[in-house]
């Protein structure tokens, strides 16, 4: 074999691991970042702890009652002086179906209340799908575009977080509220902020 053909394939050889080692030096940082997590995207840390809720002004779902009053919207008001826990949810979001009957036991316990931020829905379907299950919110707000959502850091549906009675983010869940971490990790929460 030739010195120009040695030179070739060792050109490309050096030009393939050139066009890999971006690849290669991601694949490292995620695999560093899932290990330090735990693989449970759960637990990734919100940088709206502690602070104040965004700046909420959600208009009612259109049509919706509860014990034959209308559900009011969403605002910071809603919160002030009382834990409550803020629920985003979608009719279409198959996870939201199997963590309302969480909710609904939530609902039972009169040391909280809780909200609902309504996103990306039709509010007919919203509506449906509350009627199906029960209301368990005290308010809820149609976020239909999803802008409020994203003040307040959602990444997907469902997720929940936990305000304190001074109006401030205690904690976020993301994903669904189920069995698993419904008493070690939801309940711990919101003890925690009925404390305070």
């Amino acid at each position: 074999m030739n010195d120009t053909g040695q030179s070739a394939r060792k050109g490309g050889a050096l030009r393939t691991a050139l066009l890999l080692l971006p690849l290669a030096v991601f694949l490292a940082l995620a695999a560093v970042f899932l290990m330090r997590i735990g693989g449970d995207h759960s637990r990734v840390p919100s940088a709206l702890i502690g602070s104040p809720a965004p700046k909420t002004d959600l208009p009612p779902l259109e049509g919706l009652t509860r014990e034959g009053a209308p559900v009011p919207g969403l605002t910071n008001a809603t919160f002030a002086g009382k834990v409550t826990l803020v629920n985003v949810w979608a009719s279409w979001c198959v996870p939201c179906h199997e963590e309302i009957p969480f909710l609904a036991q939530l609902a039972r316990d009169s040391r909280i209340q809780l909200a609902g931020i309504n996103y990306k829905d039709k509010p007919e379907n919203a509506r449906r799908f509350l009627n199906r299950y029960g209301n368990p919110f005290v308010a809820t707000g149609a976020d239909p575009n999803g802008r409020t959502a994203i003040d307040w850091g959602v990444y997907g549906v469902p997720e929940s977080f936990v305000i304190g009675r001074d109006g401030r983010i205690a904690y976020k869940l993301i994903g669904p509220i189920n069995a698993a971490n419904f008493d070690t990790v939801l309940e711990p929460e919101l003890e925690k902020a009925l404390r305070r």
